[in-house]
């Protein structure tokens, strides 16, 4: 039976509506298929800088009493007042010492001279030889190096002008500190005054 012309009619408004519909659903995927190409081609753009940082490092080492935060530590006043003083010998208390060293290290000892300086009333001025009287140990040690002999953590060595090896291969590091103590015994030769000299450590990286 030929369709009445309603039918034909409805039916080809129903083919360009199905049509219109497929062409608008292709339209917007293809717009958001550009949307995301935009996106994604913006997205790219980039400008890029770079700049060398080197770091110049030079060998440094420093040597500190810990005491007073400088090369110079606190006067070591060591008091006779007895015979007994005389006879024993008098012993300061620890002095600590902080080197700080980018590379190994050893520390050497020695007196700015062989002989005391003297203070006193007593004319022609005495003299007091370092040597026999002023003594050293370094009862403790955190350098990780070894305590150098004559020297050593329990028994006191004499100290000279002559500059004497105390500590050696010590490690390297921000905080190694050791710690000294002197002992002098000067007899009964000498008359009273003030007896005087400087004990001058010295850190040398290896």
């Amino acid at each position: 039976m030929v369709p009445s012309l309603y039918q034909q009619t409805n039916k080809h408004k129903q083919s360009n509506k199905r049509i219109k519909t497929t062409t608008m659903k292709k339209i917007v995927l293809f717009a958001a298929i550009l949307s995301c190409i935009t996106v994604a081609v913006k997205a790219q753009v980039a400008s890029t800088a770079t700049q060398t940082v080197n770091l110049n490092l030079s060998n440094a080492i420093e040597l500190t009493f810990t005491g007073s935060g400088t090369a110079t530590g606190a006067a070591v006043n060591l008091a006779f007042n007895t015979v007994n003083d005389y006879a024993n010998g008098v012993s300061s208390s620890n002095q600590e010492l902080k080197v700080r060293s980018n590379k190994k290290f050893g520390v050497t000892v020695k007196t700015n001279n062989a002989n005391f300086s003297y203070t006193g009333t007593t004319t022609p001025a005495p003299v007091m030889p370092v040597s026999g009287v002023l003594d050293l140990r370094v009862p403790a040690n955190g350098t990780g190096g070894t305590i150098a002999s004559p020297f050593s953590a329990s028994s006191y060595a004499d100290l000279s002008a002559t500059a004497q090896n105390l500590l050696t291969n010590c490690n390297n590091g921000g905080n190694q500190t050791f710690s000294i103590q002197y002992n002098a015994t000067p007899g009964f030769a000498y008359p009273a005054g003030t007896y005087t000299v400087d004990v001058v450590y010295t850190a040398t990286q290896l």
